[in-house]
């Protein structure tokens, strides 16, 4: 057939159009996309649910998300509004004609294309500003809590006579507010100016007025909102002064009014609210006089105020009436600062009580007596035997101890405590199956008595093993949550775990209700998207049973379920119950209690022994804070993961504000049993915070204060070269008048610039005590050596610079234990252990004990005062510095002398004695040969001989046939 219309014949085909079936395909992808996306971000929302579900904290997950939607919400939708509103109300007041110029010719071209687009337009930039507006809103959720549940404190300011609560709870939300509505005007502002530019209602260089009589109108009532808003800010800055922080060159940092703050800055606010205030009205007034006139002066009049009369009078007083007289001038405002301060951080209490240094007791033999019962000298330093346990307990490449272990008191001793947590990083064979299905779990506490080392210089263990036995009885050993657990574990499937190995491998399955169900395929797609692995979707070690344990160390938990507390760094173990469960000390805080100065919680708690270690370092909600109190104490059990907040502080308003924006979430103080009670002890980064503010609030004196002539510091640690401030460190000791030893936590304090000894200071950390929690604070009245100086003396010694050669000969390093002080008889005795690691040696050995005894009032030519010693133990050193004999060993009777026959309790002795050394000689050959297994046992059968031995010891000696 001829082509009839010269195209080409046979159908027409369609170029550029997808197929019906490609259209329905991209679609399909498409949608599948969005809903990809939507199932990516809904993930993290699920999971977070299961999880505060799991550890029966949702009241917490809700009360928070809706706090945050309810902002979001309200504060996005006002700002939308405000600014929408805003730009609708400027084109609604457009000229109807718009004049003849070039500027206007341009503008035409953006009115036209836009024109089409102006709702969206409109909208886009509502939602736009909206969203922004409510998701900075979402993040004051804190604020809005403590504003809507605050509780009064029952204090008040010495300035305004408000109450403290004021400060800490309304004030905060009242500056957000003012910090929105300044950027609700200021957005409205702009928008509205350009829209009435767009729309001719302001002009730049066309011919005639500058703006329409409605543009001028609308724009001076935003500009009248903005210096409203100023006014307001004015107003409330005058009690922002009560929480300003300021440099007083006097005394370093400072929160509160000085005298050019109440004389100057204060009248200065209420003249600049006035005139703000009158500002303000004139921009109203705008609309009916349609003129700039006054408002502009109005406006440049308030500006000149504010540079005068907020700035340069303020200089002038300062310079002339401050400054010639500071000190006499601030006394009254010093007074306050001091008083609220002491008061913030509860230390208000404490009064230094004056300490001579010299000793009261001259005979020896009584120094030497009292000193065994002034403290127990903990010469196992939890700072430095981690190797040791890590060596002689480890028992498998996949076990591992915190690199600093705890102390703790169990049957009335102190006791160094580390658990056996899982060590990822050890197991045999890394794979998916082995690091989250296999190796899950840590297995049992490993404990040693503080004050005792083996003849090797070993810990003496209380409880080894494993599984582990001792002094504690049986208990639930398997670790599924500590500080060392970082990685998730699924538990409790087909998948059987491995429970640990002894005499071969025992298996175990996870039966606690812990942790989320990954059941169903929705969940454990829910994780897979979560945690990135989507061999949770599909794998078949995952089945009925099967649960996701997750946010394992005891500080993540606690922080996640009270997520308004400051969690202390160290978290610590106790065996509690049956149970091994992680004791977390938590924190309220805020910056807001008037006149109280501030202190940066990274920088206070920081010391020797936090630096680089994450674990000690605390997690804070507010870095800067000037309040402080130890309101809550937390359990995290290690089997089940099991999180409890118990109230610690019965009157802290913090709390009762959290407590009832959370209802439910902490128990009360009763609930506390008492085996948890007998663990729970003094926390330490609430102990640094207030040692630092002590070293220049233990001051009450204006005067004193203000010239900063007993200003302490905390001394730098002695044992180390870092120039970290030194720790504080627990131990059971006396206080002078104490009849008895409390567990307690110390602390020396050194004269600014001095290195001799200025203060000490303990606090009773026993919390079955009652006086629990007292301060006492010594203040060193004589000439006594510090800590550093103590060390530098001990390092010149002979005895020290021969074991130190004698060390490095055998290729060992040398690391000097705790610096323990403890008052004696008016003087102090410092006790230091030494420890020495070989090169073939995996941990240190404790090889030396040094003791010295200061005293500030040592005779000329008196050698028994001031005295350093070097000794292979404490009761040698002890001896030794005090000038003490030694027990005199039995001698050979004499000639024709019938000695004593030989009692079952001798024989007992010598059998013990020589099990002893065959244990000791069988360890070291392990030692040689490296074989672990064979040491750790040797050690255990010295244990057992070296006990026996000191009960036949007893024996003789109470039945007086012992030499």
């Amino acid at each position: 057939m001829p082509d009839r219309g010269g195209s080409p014949s046979g159908p027409r085909m369609r170029v550029g159009r997808p197929s019906r079936r490609a259209r329905t395909l991209l679609m399909t992808l498409g949608v599948l996309a969005v809903l990809a996306m939507a199932f990516v971000m809904f993930a993290g929302f699920w999971t977070d649910w299961l999880w505060y579900r799991s550890v029966e904290y949702s009241s917490v997950f809700t009360t928070t998300l809706w706090t945050k939607i309810g902002l979001f919400a309200v504060f996005g939708l006002l700002m939308g509004l405000a600014v929408g509103l805003n730009i609708w109300l400027a084109y609604r007041l457009r000229p109807p004609l718009s004049a003849m110029s070039l500027e206007q010719q341009s503008l035409d071209r953006y009115r036209m294309g836009v024109a089409p687009f102006k709702k969206w337009v409109l909208l886009a930039v509502t939602v736009l500003v909206g969203l922004i507006a409510g998701a900075s809103a979402s993040g004051q959720w804190r604020t809005w809590l403590m504003w809507v549940n605050g509780v009064k404190f029952g204090q008040k300011d010495p300035q305004f006579g408000l109450d403290v609560a004021f400060y800490a709870f309304d004030l905060p939300w009242y500056r957000f507010l003012l910090a929105f509505g300044f950027a609700a005007a200021v957005l409205s502002l702009i928008a509205a100016a350009l829209t009435h530019y767009l729309y001719g209602g302001l002009r730049i260089t066309s011919p005639g007025a500058r703006a329409t009589a409605a543009a001028t109108g609308h724009l001076s009532v935003l500009l009248g909102v903005f210096v409203s808003l100023k006014a307001i800010a004015y107003w409330l800055d005058r009690y922002g002064l009560a929480v300003k922080s300021s440099d007083f060159k006097a005394t370093g940092n400072w929160t509160g009014l000085r005298y050019v703050d109440a004389n100057a800055y204060l009248p200065a606010k209420t003249i600049l609210f006035c005139i703000a205030a009158i500002c303000a009205v004139l921009f109203f007034a705008t609309l009916w006089r349609r003129t700039w006139q006054l408002p502009v002066i109005g406006f440049g009049l308030m500006v000149l105020s504010a540079v005068l009369i907020g700035g340069l009078y303020p200089a002038i007083v300062q310079k002339f009436q401050v400054q010639p007289n500071e000190q006499a001038k601030e006394a009254p405002y010093i007074q306050k600062n001091i008083d609220a301060t002491r008061k913030a951080y509860a230390i208000d209490s404490t009064k230094p009580e004056n300490y001579s240094g010299k000793s009261t007791v001259k005979a020896k033999d009584q120094l030497r007596t009292d000193a065994d019962s002034a403290a127990s000298y903990r010469v196992l330093d939890p700072n430095i035997v981690s190797p040791t346990f890590q060596q002689l307990e480890q028992k498998r490449k996949y076990y591992q101890f915190p690199t600093t272990l705890d102390v703790d008191r169990y049957k009335g001793k102190d006791t160094v405590i580390g658990l056996r947590e899982l060590n990822i990083k050890g197991i045999p064979k890394r794979n998916w199956i082995n690091d989250h299905f296999t190796y899950t779990h840590g297995y049992g506490a490993i404990m040693a008595t503080g004050t005792t080392t083996d003849a090797n210089g070993s810990p003496v263990f209380t409880e080894s093993g494993l599984p582990t036995t001792g002094d504690i009885g049986t208990y639930q050993q398997r670790i599924y949550y500590g500080e060392k657990t970082d990685q998730y574990s699924i538990v409790g499937g087909p998948q059987k775990e491995l429970d640990y190995e002894e005499n071969g491998e025992k298996t175990t399955s996870y039966k606690e209700k812990s942790g989320v169900s990954l059941s169903g395929a929705f969940n454990r797609a829910a994780y897979a998207v979560a945690f990135s692995e989507p061999q949770i979707l599909y794998s078949g070690a995952i089945g009925e049973g099967s649960r996701i344990l997750y946010n394992r160390t005891p500080k993540e938990r606690v922080e996640a379920v009270a997520p308004w507390l400051t969690i202390d760094g160290d978290a610590y173990p106790a065996v509690v119950d049956g149970r091994i469960q992680w004791i977390v000390d938590a924190y309220t805080t805020t910056n807001g209690y008037p006149y109280a100065s501030r202190t940066t919680l990274g920088d206070t708690t920081a010391d020797s022994l936090t630096v680089g270690n994450q674990q000690r370092t605390v997690v804070a909600q507010q870095n800067q804070v000037n309040y402080i109190r130890n309101s809550v104490k937390a359990t995290v059990d290690a089997y089940d993961g099991t999180v409890n907040l118990y109230q610690w502080d019965t009157q802290d308003p913090v709390l009762k504000t959290w407590m009832k924006a959370f209802p439910g979430t902490v128990k009360a103080k009763s609930a506390i049993d008492g085996d948890l009670m007998e663990h729970l002890r003094y926390p330490q980064d609430m102990f640094k915070v207030q040692r630092e503010l002590l070293t220049r609030y233990h001051v009450t004196d204006p005067a004193q204060f203000y010239s900063g002539s007993d200003a302490w510091q905390v001394p730098d640690d002695p044992t180390n070269k870092d120039g970290n401030a030194v720790p504080p460190y627990y131990l059971s000791m006396k206080m002078p008048g104490d009849t008895a030893q409390r567990f307690s936590l110390t602390t020396t304090f050194t004269p600014n610039g001095r290195p001799n000894l200025g203060g000490f200071m303990a606090v009773d950390a026993d919390a079955t005590s009652k006086e629990y929690g007292r301060l006492r604070l010594l203040r060193v009245t004589e000439d006594v050596p510090g800590p550093a100086q103590v060390q530098s003396k001990l390092n010149g010694l002979p005895d020290v610079a021969q074991f130190v050669r004698d060390m490095k000969g055998a290729d060992s390093d040398i690391q000097y234990g705790n610096l323990l002080t403890v008052p004696l008889d008016g003087g102090f005795l410092y006790v230091e252990p030494v420890y020495a690691q070989g090169r073939n040696a995996l941990y240190p050995l404790l090889k030396k004990v040094a003791v010295s005894y200061v005293d500030a009032d040592q005779p000329d030519g008196d050698t028994t005062k001031d005295t350093t010693v070097f000794e292979d133990n404490l009761t040698n050193a002890l001896n030794a510095v005090f000038g003490v004999d030694a027990p005199t060993p039995p001698t050979t009777p004499p000639p024709g002398t019938t000695p004593p026959p030989p009692t079952s309790n001798d024989a007992a002795l010598k059998a013990a004695i020589a099990d002893a050394q065959k244990a000791y000689d069988a360890g070291e050959a392990a030692l040689q040969k490296g074989d672990w297994t064979a040491y750790g046992k040797a050690q255990e059968e010295l244990q057992e001989a070296l006990q026996r031995a000191a009960d036949a010891g007893a024996k003789l000696k109470s039945t007086g046939t012992g030499g």
